[in-house]
This record gives structure tokens, C-alpha cells and sequence, in this order.
């Protein structure tokens, strides 16, 4: 399986893809991740990022997809974590998938109303020390304002505000719809209420992804 997951920040497309990948052992590839790490490594590909990303400026969708196509080049399965995130680098993404003989099998959008964000985001904590995240209403850690994984400081971060959070939301949409709408018309979108449990979405999103294997 060749997956995209996409959704609003706040939406858990990351902690369902996290369980998909998981649960039939294919890779988690996140591009925000494939940054860090190439910077962090000094590649070549990421001695250019960083070029960028010292001066507070988008790292360019070219730098972007090289360096996923350089990750799943060799990946005959693979999961891609919020990317791509419009339709240019969707477009640049199947003609690196074309030239692969890998296309993708379906993009999964968790799709969740901004009013149910906001509640959710407004009351995440993260932690300091290894970025653990927690909710004030439905995780709360076992003392408040501490990690219950490491001990470190919980906070609020200053995008999780209820006036940040609806600028987000509204900047995704504004990139996003037309990506959306690209691959309704590829007939390989799957979109997934994301309002309920954690456990209930996964379930949805395991029996989407059986059928479409079928």
C-alpha cells in the first residue's frame, strides 16, 4: 500500500497514521520529519533547506520532493504523513510516482469541523523536554503541568490559541481544497469522519484501506 494521509492540524492524522503504519508494518514518512533529519545530517538536500528555513522562509515544494522521492525510492510500501500539502507538490509527487512505477493506492483525509478544533487544540499541552502531548479535558497527565512520560514542563503552545487555530484552519482549507478536489477526481480519496474516538477512526480507516486492497 502506497498511502497519503491529509487533515487540518488538530485533525489526528498523524496518530492514525501512525496505527496504520503500524498495523501493516509499513514506514511513517512525514516531510517535516525528512527536513529535520537532512539538516541535522548536513546533507546536500538539507544544507539547501536550511538555507531557508534559517531565514524564517517555506523550504521551495522542488527541495521538498526531492527529498521524499530520495526516502521512497526504494519503499514498495510506505505512508506519507501530511505531504503533500497542495497541489503543486501533488502534481510533482505522481510524476515522481509515475517515473517510479509506484502510484499511490488512496489518500486518506480526516476531515473534522473547525468548531471541533478548536475545542481540541485549545486544550492541548505539549511537553517541553520530549513532546509528549496531553489535553487539559481528554488526557490529561497524572499531575498537572507535568510530563507523565518524562517529568518534563507541560505547556500551551502559542499556535493552539483559539484566534491561531482558526487562521490555520483557514489557511489549510484555502491550500488544500484544490488537492482535495484533485485526487476526488483520481478516485482515490477516502474521507473519514474524525470527530469520534481515536479507536472508531482507525477501525474506519482500516476497513476503507481492506476494500480498497480488494
Amino acid at each position: 500500500m502506497r498511502i497519503v494521509f491529509m487533515g487540518p492540524p488538530g485533525s489526528g492524522k498523524g496518530t492514525q497514521a501512525q496505527i496504520l503504519a503500524q498495523k501493516l508494518k509499513i514506514p511513517q514518512i512525514s516531510s517535516g520529519d525528512l527536513l529535520r533529519e537532512a539538516v541535522a545530517n548536513t546533507t546536500e538536500i538539507g544544507k539547501k533547506a536550511k538555507t531557508y528555513m534559517e531565514k524564517g522562509e517555506l523550504v521551495p515544494d522542488s527541495i521538498v520532493i526531492e527529498l521524499v522521492e530520495e526516502r521512497i525510492q526504494n519503499e514498495n510500501e510506505y505512508i506519507l504523513d501530511g505531504f503533500p500539502r497542495n497541489l503543486n507538490q501533488a502534481e510533482q509527487l505522481d510524476t515522481v510516482l509515475f517515473r517510479l512505477e509506484l502510484p499511490l493506492n488512496c489518500v486518506v483525509y480526516i476531515d473534522v469541523p473547525l468548531d471541533r478544533l478548536i475545542e481540541r487544540l485549545s486544550g492541548r499541552l505539549t511537553c517541553r523536554k520530549c513532546n509528549a502531548i496531553y489535553h487539559k479535558l481528554y488526557n490529561p497527565p497524572t499531575r498537572e503541568g507535568v510530563c507523565d512520560v518524562c517529568g518534563g514542563e507541560l505547556y500551551q503552545r502559542s499556535d493552539d490559541t483559539e484566534s491561531a487555530i482558526t487562521q490555520r484552519f483557514e489557511t489549510y482549507t484555502r491550500q488544500t481544497e484544490p488537492l482535495i478536489n484533485y485526487y476526488k477526481e483520481k478516485g482515490i480519496l477516502i474521507v473519514i469522519d474524525g470527530t469520534r474516538t481515536i479507536e472508531e477512526i482507525a477501525a474506519d480507516v482500516e476497513e476503507n484501506i481492506s476494500h480498497d486492497r480488494v
